[in-house]
């Protein structure tokens, strides 16, 4: 788990995912030389997001980089970036120009929320929750599995993928806005309309922990059900646990390949978590494998 905890402990929300971007690009740098196949890098016309393109892709995963957090307005006030769940007490961290801040959130008489510290923080900071990482026999937990969790995955997929895209996509938790650029290169230059969303989902009265990665039928968006078909049915040949989601809230990247120009199939397909969105994320071990067994089934399959 030392790969995850390295991860959920980059300080990268949305819209500031270059840290995430260059921790990426090292990783590649120093194991892809004992991947199935080192991939291609398309980057530098996409941001800070990027594409890793192996062999002759038909598949495309898409994961997203940043996390939620906060932005820091006036008087130590704080605007959410995406929608955190706090409690009173919780801490952040963060770097203004006068150097590191550290401190807790509490709610105000105005009923916002406002930072603790000894100084007035620089406008425009951002905050994130400050990672304690907890691992056990059966699970581990951390703020930021969504979606560090899913690059994990990604990594993991990465090191026997030999046909596939695995597509690194920015500001997911705050309105997106990078997946129709990212889509448009990946149906016109490559050719690829199939994607699966390499994303962290929640624990409901439907969906436990340590039951299996979780293929999501449907949430506010409801893709095709041709796609999803043919993914359960792998799904059920691969011998792997699996759980199928049905939910009528929550979108992810794919709510912009729906709505793109081309004709995308997608299906969301991750590990439930409880603590959606706090520092207290929490994933079962049983689930993340399954996860990454599922991933590599499918990009093999498909």
């Amino acid at each position: 788990m030392d790969l995850l905890q390295k991860l959920c402990a980059l300080q990268a929300p949305s819209g500031e995912e270059g840290k995430v971007k260059s921790f990426l690009l090292d990783y590649h740098a120093q194991n892809s030389g004992h991947w199935k196949v080192s991939p291609e890098i398309v980057a530098g016309d996409f941001q800070d997001c990027m594409i890793w393109k192996f062999g002759a892709p038909r598949t495309a995963v898409f994961v997203h980089m940043d996390s939620i957090g906060f932005t820091v307005r006036y008087d130590n006030k704080l605007v959410p970036i995406g929608s955190p769940h706090i409690e009173q007490g919780d801490w952040l961290v963060g770097q203004d120009g006068e150097g590191a801040v550290e401190g807790q959130v509490y709610l105000n008489e105005e009923e916002e929320y406002q930072f603790k510290f000894y100084r007035t923080i620089e406008r425009g900071t951002s905050l994130t929750f400050k990672p304690k990482f907890i691992e056990d026999e059966d699970s581990v937990q951390c703020c930021y599995m969504d979606n560090r969790l899913g690059l994990y995955v990604a990594l993991k997929l990465a090191e026997t993928l030999t046909d596939g895209l695995i597509i690194f996509s920015s500001q997911e938790e705050h309105s997106g806005g990078s997946v129709p650029f990212l889509a448009k290169y990946v149906y016109e230059k490559c050719g690829v309309s199939k994607a699966l969303i390499c994303d962290i989902t929640w624990v409901t009265e439907g969906v436990e922990h340590g039951k299996g990665v979780a293929i999501s039928m449907r949430d506010r968006l409801i893709p095709r059900r041709t796609w999803i078909n043919e993914l359960v049915t792998l799904a059920k040949t691969s011998g792997i646990p699996f759980q199928l989601e049905v939910e009528g809230f929550g979108s992810s990247d794919a709510r912009e390949l729906q709505s793109s120009p081309y004709p995308f199939d997608w299906c969301f397909v991750g590990a439930p978590e409880s603590g959606v969105h706090s520092p207290r994320e929490k994933v079962f071990k049983a689930d993340i494998q399954s996860m990454i067994d599922l991933y590599r089934y499918f990009m093999e399959k498909l």
